[in-house]
């Protein structure tokens, strides 16, 4: 109980640092997935199996997306009825969450398996890339389910006031992950299958180590009977507000198609290679924003619950800071030391002579990235669904999809019009969050206003 009302009391730059701190150790842990995989794959199995990672990426980022649509709403919803006092319904959104992740998770999983290939295909993937895409993609299926419960009780930990043991479990599937995986690559030369399965055992190990929280007898919010039974208004209410990171990783997912196509279509697998190390090392930083994002959003939902606007706009506001000066990193490291970067994930000539001039490209724009993400988070972690997917789809719909497809044609080398089709639309849609949180923290500063003059007219309670 004390974990939790501290959201409201405890001062916010202290919690921030609190909640986020943990988060961000436990996301950029989590980005070591997919940068060691890639160092491992990129040295161990060479170019075309690091493409063929690069082709995978969006389908894995599909299957993530329905983890997303339940775990991210449903701990919004959580930290939401936390400070609303109503604990019954925050137990039920518990139990809620392992059943939609069990459902949605094996009908993701059977879809999957049964179009694999053209699947694949249509995502990017050549004569070349298909097969190491496929041994990749076939074990990823396989332990679906216990992605989809990982990440959602890792969600939910952070809102019922666990960050540290949230933290822990993701450091304890990392660490598993970063043993096995040159066990299986190169010991026992299982090659991409082997990144896979080192994956997939180190998050179920993650699942029993969170199973054990939510089964401990002095938790507030945990595992006990009547909490396994789908309710109608926690399910819609939880998939309305994860609506938004669904669509952004949909929408996302969709444009790397689109990208990787465009890529393959003007400068080859080479190209697509170059796009997966620029994608890798923009994700570790990435992954720090959205650790901030996670710090902040039980501190935001919980405050909004309780009417204390003040405090939620104090963390949004420490959040935009610091994920600014997060992104400033990545824009200096693309822009001074581009070969440098590559060199981590390949010696292959070719790759890093052609991974260069993009990453300078895209990481112009790294600076209005980091206060676009946790403008689009500020509004789904106080439920206003509706906003959070406008913010959520302009940068990949309105903006990415028609300038990758038109810019092409406006350059010598079509290409270049490829890579600077992502700095553009970066620009954009943060401009489009600025206006929409313009109008947004107005209101709030008005509700504000009406609280201090209502305190201010309401005489005190005498001794």
């Amino acid at each position: 109980m004390n974990t939790t009302t501290e959201l409201g009391t405890a001062p916010v730059h202290k919690l921030l640092f609190k909640y986020a701190l943990p988060a961000i150790i436990a996301m950029t842990a989590s980005s070591l997935y997919n940068i060691v995989d890639s160092i491992y794959i990129g040295h161990g199995c060479g170019a075309l199996a690091l493409g063929a990672l690069t082709v995978a990426k969006p389908f894995m980022d599909i299957c993530a997306a329905f983890g997303s649509l339940v775990g991210v709403g449903a701990s919004s919803l959580l930290a939401i009825y936390l400070g609303e006092r109503d604990y019954e319904k925050a137990n039920r959104v518990l139990g809620n969450v392992i059943v939609l992740n069990i459902i949605l998770s094996a009908i993701v999983m059977t879809v999957g398996l049964i179009w694999l290939d053209p699947i694949l295909y249509a995502f990017g993937a050549s004569d070349d890339t298909i097969g190491y895409a496929h041994e990749y993609m076939e074990i990823i299926l396989y332990g679906n389910i216990l992605t989809h419960i990982y990440f959602g009780l890792n969600s939910m930990l952070r809102s019922a006031g666990h960050p540290r043991f949230s933290m822990t479990a993701t450091i304890v599937a990392v660490t598993i992950n970063i043993i096995l995986d040159p066990i299986f690559i190169f010991g026992l030369d299982m090659g991409v299958r082997g990144a896979a399965l080192a994956t997939v055992i180190s998050q179920a190990v993650a699942v029993i180590w969170q199973f054990t929280k939510f089964m401990e007898k002095d938790e507030l919010i945990r595992f006990h009977r009547g909490i396994w039974l789908l309710d109608k208004g926690i399910t819609r209410r939880a998939l309305a507000i994860g609506m938004a990171p669904f669509l952004y990783n949909i929408a996302h997912c969709f444009v790397v198609i689109i990208i990787n196509n465009q890529l393959k279509r003007y400068g080859g697998d080479m190209a697509i290679a170059s796009y997966g190390v620029i994608n890798r090392m923009t994700f570790v930083f990435a992954m720090i924003v959205m650790g901030l994002n996670q710090g902040m959003q039980p501190i935001a939902g919980y405050n909004y619950g309780a009417k204390q606007y003040h405090r939620m706009l104090g963390s949004f506001y420490l959040t935009s800071l610091y994920a600014t000066g997060v992104m400033a990193v990545v824009f200096i490291l693309g822009e001074c030391f581009p070969e440098a970067v590559t060199r981590i994930f390949t010696h292959d000539p070719l790759l890093v002579t052609g991974t260069i001039r993009p990453m300078r490209i895209i990481c112009c724009s790294m600076l209005v990235i980091g206060f676009q993400m946790v403008a689009g988070n500020l509004f789904t972690s106080i439920g206003m669904a509706g906003k959070s997917i406008f913010l959520s789809l302009t940068r990949q719909v309105l903006y990415l999809i028609p300038l990758t497809l038109l810019m092409p044609t406006f350059f010598s080398e079509p290409l270049d019009g490829v890579w600077w089709a992502i700095p553009v639309s970066d620009t954009m849609a943060a401009l489009t969050a600025a206006v929409m949180l313009w109008i947004q923290i107005s209101r709030f500063q008005n509700l504000i206003k009406e609280q201090e003059a209502w305190i201010a007219s309401t005489p005190p309670e005498p001794d």
